[in-house]
């Protein structure tokens, strides 16, 4: 065997070798995503912290990156519920997620993301640390029963509307239900009807409390579900540092990178494999 031809043996047995890791992570990973609601498709609500434009830019970013690292899986993404901040960036987002695994991937993502960069909205050029909040919940099928009263049920409506305070249409089609005992929220404007934009906040809600009693049966409700959580210093899951320095680390696996640009363009997926390889899937089943 001369040298060219042992060049070649050595890269394709390196590719070869390659090809085998790959495999053996995909089949880790399909061990951890094992939890009974892993397979199923995913509602994912961005909440930006206090901080006004900052935040909302921010929530804004983060939005982005969600939906270009669904776009790279081949998942669907439904823009359910979007509200505009006054300036720039978003007050709050609900986006459905549906594809194979979507829940069990992105369960990973739920906690306070925290960015540090030099401010665009600041002529003095100054650092800014913004805060969001992201919660993802599993999407409930229909043969789960999950009780809800109606007469603990407030719903209002009013006119869907878009960026910059344009009407999608004249009519009040879109809803806003609140359960009363536990003082979740769920609006939903996408759709064009009343009785749709109805039937699909009903189903985020069927979600957000099978999530909720869940959590509470594994006693990690105050930690995971998020919306008592102050979003805030100290209690962040991961950082995006841009500045004075480039930087994303996970704070509970330790993973991070100092790629940050695809990052942020949706390349996700080393973070969320970190964290199931730290965090095998335990999922307790709703009696």
């Amino acid at each position: 065997m001369d040298e060219e031809e042992g060049e070649v043996f050595l890269e394709e047995f390196h590719n070869e070798i390659e090809e085998i890791k790959k495999k053996l992570d995909e089949l880790e990973l399909k061990h951890l995503l094992s939890g009974e609601l892993d397979r199923s498709n995913a509602i994912l609500e961005i909440h930006p912290g206090a901080g006004g434009t900052e935040s909302q830019d921010w929530a804004q970013i983060l939005m982005r990156m969600y939906l270009r690292w669904a776009e790279r899986h081949g998942f669907q993404t439904k823009i359910i519920d979007l509200q505009y901040g006054e300036e720039a960036g978003i007050k709050s987002a609900t986006i459905t997620i549906t594809g194979p695994y979507a829940y069990g991937y992105l369960k990973s993502e739920v906690g306070i993301h925290r960015l540090v960069r030099i401010s665009p909205f600041d002529a003095n050029k100054r650092r800014h640390t913004s805060f969001t909040a992201v919660l993802v919940y599993p999407e409930i099928e229909d043969d789960i029963e999950i009780e809800i009263n109606e007469d603990e049920l407030k719903i209002d409506t009013f006119r869907a509307s878009g960026a910059g305070g344009q009407h999608v249409n004249k009519t009040s089609s879109a809803v806003r239900i609140t359960h009363i005992p536990t003082g979740i929220v769920v609006t939903c404007q996408n759709e064009r009807s009343q009785h749709k934009n109805r039937a699909m906040a009903m189903k985020i809600l069927k979600a957000r409390l099978y999530d909720l009693k869940r959590r509470e049966q594994e006693e990690k409700l105050e930690n995971l579900i998020g919306n008592k959580k102050e979003i805030a210093w100290g209690n962040q899951i991961r950082s995006y540092v841009l500045h004075p320095y480039r930087l994303i680390k996970d704070h509970r696996t330790g993973y991070e990178t100092g790629n940050v640009e695809p990052v942020l363009d949706g390349e996700l997926d080393e973070f969320i494999h970190a964290y199931l390889k730290k965090y095998a899937s335990k999922e307790v089943k709703v009696s």
